[in-house]
């Protein structure tokens, strides 16, 4: 058997389970909702990631950061990776379909390249950067629909989505200034990053997370995988999936989530799509693209031409 064949075939394999898990977390959300709330779920998912996270480490023997500055700049990635926007999607799925919430995810890229804009001084406002951005948030704006009259806590609702995939981008671009230049590896920096969430949320549970719980097997199945698998063992196979293929390749996930969050939410749970929607959502991704600068034509490289064809720009994923 040809082991290179199997190591590509495994990697492809993460690559179905990845887009798979996290698409699906849209839907545990929603049956976690079913007996617990907002606070209880995102409190029930950090936990059980950390946990699931730490025993990861210990069995490879994976050495966490030992400088304090590290920690404190992983403390305000825990916040915007994890703690806030989880909260803010599942208060929000209260109030919409799962498989909307999973169509704003897809806009995580637009903000991550807005924030970088922002704040990060070697970023360029490139013309196909500020084209992409502009097509990107008018997809997010028909994706919003404002004309529909799916009342106040419907529209504040996808607000709050928009706003976690703004935690996202930030968070992004934090960890671009602040925590790649020194040089952590990724799983021992998932794992500080989750387990402070994880600190973060028990310390705000008695605000957060008071709520009478009504256990079943389907909530408590649903906040375990959203933990264990999605934000857990999911960060695991991402970390194969760059290694094995490249950052660009394996952020190409982002475009795969929001469909199987549709159509989960769609076969499952019985949701239904407005023509807006799948249509804003295609008009995000292709500004993700422009943005990217993936739709110009790679030149060919020709011996002896010292000039490298240009690359493909790589976006940030995450675990939902």
């Amino acid at each position: 058997m040809d082991a290179g064949k199997d190591s590509s075939e495994l990697v492809a394999a993460q690559y179905v389970a990845l887009a798979a898990t996290w698409g699906a977390s849209f839907l545990f959300i929603k049956v976690g909702l079913g007996g617990l709330s907002p606070g209880q779920v995102m409190l029930g998912r950090v936990v059980t990631g950390a946990i699931t996270l730490g025993v990861i480490s210990a069995v490879r023997r994976s050495r966490l950061p030992s400088d304090p500055a590290t920690w404190a700049h992983l403390a305000v990635v825990a916040v915007l990776m994890c703690d806030a926007p989880f909260l803010l999607i599942a208060w929000a799925e209260q109030r919409i379909p799962s498989s909307l919430a999973s169509i704003y995810n897809a806009a995580t890229p637009l903000m991550t390249a807005l924030w970088g804009l922002a704040v990060l001084p070697a970023e360029r406002p490139t013309r196909p950067r500020l084209a992409g951005l502009v097509t990107g948030f008018v997809g997010v704006a028909l994706v919003l629909a404002p004309w529909h009259s799916g009342g106040r806590g419907h529209l504040l609702a996808q607000l709050a989505c928009l706003a976690a995939a703004a935690c996202y981008g930030a968070a992004f671009t934090y960890m671009r200034r602040h925590v790649s230049p020194r040089g952590v590896a990724a799983l021992p920096a998932a794992t500080v990053q989750v387990g402070l969430a994880a600190v973060i949320a028990l310390t705000f549970a008695p605000w957060l997370a008071t709520a009478p719980a009504r256990l079943s097997p389907a909530v408590a199945g649903s906040v375990l995988a959203l933990g264990t698998l999605g934000t857990g063992i999911a960060y695991i196979w991402n970390i194969g999936i760059v290694a094995a293929w490249g950052a660009a390749i394996a952020s190409t996930v982002t475009y795969v989530i929001p469909v199987v969050g549709v159509v989960l939410g769609v076969l499952v749970l019985s949701e239904t799509l407005t023509w807006n929607e799948p249509a804003g959502a295609v008009i995000v991704i292709l500004g993700i693209l422009i943005a990217g600068n993936r739709l110009a034509p790679v030149a060919r490289h020709r011996p002896g031409d010292r000039r490298q064809p240009p690359q493909p720009a790589s976006d940030s994923v995450r675990g939902d």
